[in-house]
């Protein structure tokens, strides 16, 4: 069970954008899924996009919840999380169908995850070296 842990969610979010490039193309980003009228008497329209961010933006709070464990899943998941970064930067540069805002935004999340991994993980050890001096 603790293998799963060091799986890096955002692998989930990579895997699902290219599902959804290859099951149609980059246009389908901008394909509308619902259309909310408001009390304001606007229409929100949702797209493929919007729904996304939407699971990268859980999927970094879940990331972010997973990072306050310690153990050696977490050291795993935090070098897995960095090679997923990288795959997103990369990609984003060298691939046409991840030049987009969306794939950007889903990579930054990525790197929002890292740093706030590393971050979180090394507060929490500062704290527990205090605490057992």
């Amino acid at each position: 069970m603790k293998f799963f842990r060091a799986i890096p969610l955002f692998i989930i979010i990579w895997v699902i954008y290219h599902l959804v490039i290859i099951w149609g193309s980059s246009t389908i980003l901008s394909n509308e899924l619902l259309k909310i009228p408001l009390v304001s008497g606007t229409i929100w329209t949702v797209t493929v996009s919007d729904l996304l961010l939407v699971a990268g933006l859980i999927v970094l709070y879940l990331e972010i919840l997973q990072a306050t464990l310690a153990g050696i899943s977490s050291v795993l998941n935090h070098t897995f999380s960095t090679l997923v970064c990288i795959v997103f930067i990369v990609e984003f540069i060298i691939i046409s169908s991840s030049s987009n805002s969306t794939f950007f935004l889903l990579g930054l999340m990525s790197l929002i995850d890292v740093l706030a991994g590393f971050t979180i993980t090394i507060a929490a050890s500062r704290r527990d070296i205090i605490t057992r001096d």
